[in-house]
């Protein structure tokens, strides 16, 4: 599985980032009194996403670059969005999977406010390898997949849903790292059976350019990778979710299309609750195997009872029932 991934022609982080280790830092002297409002420094942003900022930063305790998550200066007060970062900060940290990124601390800046610090990869989304699609061969893709599947399979076996599965949270790092990313939409239950959300805002936001959106009514996440009973906002929502949107990732890999397309969000939410995907060998320009078409369509069936039951169900398929 690994070795189809390492042959993926990404080039090795750039000379400026430092990969070399040198004496010089893995032997200087740590302060007697640590002050960690000082520890990280030499910001710079990575990504600014709707509520969140991500930078690399300097760890100067272990002299090494990392990865700072934070939110937004003008929601940095917003006690729902402290919520969501924290839990999002020990959800990540409690899934201690190889596919998934370790975190490193969960605090707060000199001012209060909520961050964590997590493994900075070097890398490109799945988003980016798909826009070069004619580069890959669907083993290798299939490959990288099977990873992502592996984590998901973990997280439910922890009973944690991701529920935000897309290319853009799939990360291919240059040593062959495959990392699913991003659990701030997760779903996890409490002790007594019951799942409670965090509050909704108020803010309504639709960008019809990239089809995701960020708040619809009391929907988040993409809408173009959300399964039919996330829309719906089924309060008995469970695993087969993921099973889902995997699946659209898989249907999108194979045929270079959505398996519910649209111009809008009304059209793109329309084809996923009540038309079924066109079989991807009638829509893709590339060869797909009829094993893989079959798989890719059961995990796309709109009732969770149809699809395949369990995450590692669906692996051995990826694995076996195809090639």
């Amino acid at each position: 599985m690994g070795s189809s991934v390492l042959t993926m022609d990404f080039p090795r982080p750039p000379k400026k980032d430092p990969v070399q280790l040198y004496m010089e830092d893995t032997d200087k002297p740590l302060p007697i009194t640590i002050d960690t409002r000082t520890r990280y420094a030499f910001f710079k942003t990575i990504a600014r996403g709707g509520k969140s900022l991500i930078q690399s930063c300097q760890d100067l305790h272990l002299m090494r670059t990392i990865c700072h998550k934070s939110i937004r200066k003008e929601l940095k007060k917003d006690q729902i969005e402290q919520q969501r970062l924290l839990r999002e900060a020990r959800i990540t940290a409690m899934l201690q999977h190889t596919n998934t990124v370790p975190v490193y601390e969960v605090g707060r800046d000199g001012r209060g406010h909520l961050y964590f610090t997590m493994k900075l990869v070097h890398g490109y989304t799945l988003r980016e390898v798909l826009n070069y699609r004619d580069r890959y061969d669907l083993v290798q893709l299939v490959d990288v997949l099977v990873q992502i599947a592996y984590a998901l399979d973990y997280a439910h076996a922890h009973g944690v849903v991701h529920r935000d599965l897309k290319p853009e949270n799939i990360l291919v790092g240059p040593f062959g790292e495959v990392l699913l990313l991003d659990w701030g939409l997760a779903k996890v239950w409490g002790k007594d059976g019951v799942s409670e959300e965090p509050p909704e805002d108020s803010s309504v936001h639709i960008a019809d350019k990239t089809l995701s959106l960020t708040g619809h009514g009391k929907l988040q996440g993409t809408v173009a990778y959300m399964s039919p009973e996330q829309i719906q906002r089924d309060p008995s929502i469970d695993f087969r979710t993921d099973i889902y949107s995997l699946g659209t990732v898989l249907y999108e890999l194979a045929s270079g299309h959505l398996p519910s397309p649209g111009k809008n969000t009304d059209q793109i939410i329309d084809a996923v609750l009540h038309k079924d995907p066109e079989p991807p060998t009638k829509v893709s320009k590339y060869l797909i195997p009829e094993g893989l078409e079959a798989i890719t369509l059961r995990c796309l069936r709109k009732d969770p009872h149809e699809r395949y039951a369990t995450m590692s169900e669906l692996i051995r398929q990826l694995q076996d029932g195809w090639r």
